[in-house]
C-alpha cells in the first residue's frame, strides 16, 4: 500500500505582485471576452423570431403554431437550429489542436493575436449575413478564433503570474469569460425588438469590438519569460522577469525556466511525449476536467437560457431578461473565487462547488417534473413558481462560476511542464470543444426525450466528477510551474507514475 511520501518545499521565488504583471495578466484575458460573448449571444439569437423567420423558417413555424397544452419540452428540437451555435465548437477544436505548433514555435502572444483576427472576420460575416451558408462559415471563423485564444491565453496567464497569485490572475479569463455573457445577454434583450426585426445583426456583429480589443491588447502585450527562453532570447527573458516580478532577485526562477526549456528542446513530438508514463498524471487531468466542466450541465443555461425559459413558461422577451439576471451572477461569483482560490485553494472550491451544484440540480428536476410531468403540458403556472426556479439557478450558476467554470481553465494550465504544455493545453481545449459541441447540438434533443430527467443526467456527472477530484487532485496552490512535479511525487496514487528528477529530493514506499 501506498505511504505518504516526504519531499522538500518547493523553491519560493522571490518577487512581487507588481502593476506591470497585473495590466499585463488583465490585458490578456480579455481574450475570455470573445468566448463568453459567442456563449451568451448564440443563445439569445436563436430564441429571436425574426432570426428564426428568416434563417431557420421551419423552426419558427414549428414554435409559432405550438399551442400551450402541447408538449414544451420538444418545441425548439431542430438539429438544423442547433447546428448553427454548434459549428463553432467543431472549427475550435481544429484550430487549438493547430494552435499548439504556434505556441511552441512563435509564442503565445502570436497565437492570441491571430485568434483575435479570426473573430473579428465570423463577427462581421454573422452580422452582415444574408443567407445561411454565411451564417455558417462565421461561425467557423468564430471557432478558429476561440480555438486559438483558449489554447493560448491560460498558458501565458500563467507563466506570467507569480505563484503566489497565480490562481487569482489566471481567474480573470474565467472573469471575462462571465463579463462576455452577460454583456451579450444585455445586447440581446434591448436588440432583441429594434430595427425592423433586424436587432440580431448587432448582437451578432458587435462581437468584433471585444475581439477588436483582444487582438490590439495582444499587440501590446510582451511575451511570457518561458516562452522567451524556449525561443532562445535569455536575455529578454531576464529583463521581463525583472519588470513582471518586481525584483532583480530571478536568478532562481530564470534557472528553472532554462532547466525546463533544456529538457523541452530534447523533446522533438511533444505529443507522442505526452503518452509517456511518467506524464500520465497531467494527460488524465487535460482529458477529465474539461469532460466534467461541460457535463456539469451549465453550458444547457448558458447555450438556450432564452429557450429553456420559454420552455417553461416565459415570454420571448421575458426569457431574455431572465438570462440577463442569471448572467450577473457569473461575474460576481467569479470575484468571489479569485479572492478566495490562493486561500483555500483549488480543492476546496472544486468540492464545495460541486455540492452546491448537484444540490440545485435535484430542486430543479422536482420543480419541472412537478410543473410539466411527462407530457410536457405545464396547464396554468403562477409567476412565483417560475422565479423560484430562475431563483435556484441563480444558486447552480454561481456554484459553477466560483469553482468548475475558473478552475477548469486554471488547474490544466498550471500542472503541465513546459515540454508538454502547447500540446496538453491543446488537449484540454480540444476535449473542451469536443464536449461543448455534443451538449450544444444533441441539448434540444435530449430535452425533448429525457425531459426534465436531463437535469438527473447532468447531476449523476457532477457526483463521479466530485468524488474524481476529492480522490486524485492534489492541491497546487502557491506551488511554482517549475516546481510542479512535487506535487505528482507526493500524491499517494499518482506518486507510482512519476519519475523524480535531479531537482526533486523523495523518499516514497510507492
Amino acid at each position: 500500500m501506498a505511504q505518504q511520501a516526504f519531499m522538500e518545499v518547493p523553491v519560493k521565488y522571490p518577487g512581487k505582485l507588481t502593476l506591470r504583471v497585473v495590466f499585463t495578466c488583465i490585458m490578456a484575458a480579455t481574450g475570455g471576452l470573445i468566448f463568453g460573448y459567442d456563449h451568451g449571444v448564440s443563445g439569445g439569437v436563436t430564441s429571436m423570431d425574426p432570426f428564426l423567420k428568416r434563417f431557420f423558417p421551419s423552426v419558427y413555424e414549428k414554435e409559432s403554431t405550438l399551442k400551450p397544452s402541447s408538449n414544451q419540452y420538444c418545441k425548439f428540437n431542430s438539429q438544423v437550429l442547433t447546428l448553427f451555435t454548434s459549428s463553432l465548437y467543431l472549427s475550435a477544436l481544429v484550430a487549438g489542436l493547430g494552435a499548439s505548433s504556434i505556441t511552441r514555435m512563435l509564442g503565445r502572444r502570436a497565437t492570441m493575436i491571430l485568434g483575435g483576427i479570426f473573430f473579428v472576420g465570423g463577427a462581421l460575416l454573422n452580422g452582415l449575413a444574408v443567407h445561411i451558408w454565411m451564417l455558417i462559415i462565421g461561425r467557423l471563423l468564430l471557432g478558429f478564433g476561440i480555438g486559438c485564444a483558449n489554447q493560448s491565453v491560460p498558458i501565458y496567464l500563467s507563466e506570467m503570474a507569480p505563484y503566489k497569485y497565480r490562481g487569482a490572475l489566471n481567474m480573470c479569463f474565467q472573469l471575462s469569460i462571465t463579463i462576455g455573457i452577460f454583456v451579450a445577454n444585455l445586447f440581446n434583450y434591448y436588440f432583441a425588438n429594434i430595427l425592423s426585426g433586424q436587432g440580431w445583426r448587432l448582437s451578432l456583429g458587435l462581437g468584433a469590438v471585444p475581439a477588436v480589443i483582444f487582438v490590439i491588447g495582444s499587440i501590446c502585450l510582451p511575451d511570457s519569460p518561458n516562452s522567451l527562453v524556449a525561443r532562445g532570447c535569455l536575455e529578454d527573458a531576464r529583463k521581463e522577469l525583472v519588470r513582471i516580478r518586481g525584483t532583480t532577485e530571478i536568478d532562481a526562477e530564470l534557472k528553472d525556466i532554462v532547466a525546463a526549456s533544456e529538457a523541452s528542446e530534447k523533446v522533438k513530438h511533444p505529443w507522442r511525449t505526452l503518452m509517456e508514463r511518467k506524464y500520465r498524471p497531467q494527460l488524465v487531468f487535460a482529458i477529465c476536467i474539461p469532460f466534467f466542466q461541460q457535463f456539469t450541465g451549465l453550458n444547457v443555461i448558458t447555450f438556450y437560457a432564452p429557450i429553456l425559459f420559454r420552455t417553461i413558461g416565459f415570454g420571448s422577451t421575458a426569457s431574455l431578461m431572465s438570462s440577463v439576471i442569471i448572467g450577473s451572477f457569473k461575474p460576481v461569483s467569479t470575484l468571489v473565487s479569485i479572492l478566495l482560490v490562493d486561500k483555500f485553494g483549488r480543492r476546496t472550491l472544486f468540492l464545495e462547488g460541486g455540492a452546491q451544484m448537484l444540490i440545485c440540480q435535484i430542486i430543479m428536476t422536482i420543480a419541472i417534473a412537478v410543473a410539466f410531468g411527462t407530457s410536457g403540458n405545464p396547464g396554468t403556472l403562477p409567476k412565483w413558481y417560475a422565479f423560484v426556479v430562475v431563483g435556484i439557478i441563480c444558486i447552480y450558476v454561481s456554484g459553477y462560476a466560483w469553482s468548475w467554470g475558473p478552475l477548469g481553465w486554471l488547474v490544466p494550465s498550471e500542472i503541465f511542464p513546459l515540454e508538454i504544455r502547447p500540446a496538453a493545453q491543446s488537449i484540454t481545449v480540444g476535449v473542451n470543444m469536443i464536449s461543448t459541441f455534443f451538449i450544444a447540438q444533441f441539448f434540444t434533443s435530449m430535452l425533448c426525450h429525457l425531459k426534465f430527467g436531463l437535469f438527473i443526467f447532468f447531476g449523476c456527472f457532477v457526483v463521479i466528477m466530485t468524488i474524481f477530484i476529492y480522490k486524485l487532485l492534489p492541491e497546487t496552490k502557491g506551488v511554482p510551474l517549475e516546481e510542479m512535479s512535487m506535487v505528482w511525487q507526493k500524491h499517494p496514487f499518482w506518486c507510482r507514475f512519476v519519475e523524480s528528477d535531479s531537482r526533486t529530493k523523495v523518499e516514497s514506499t510507492c
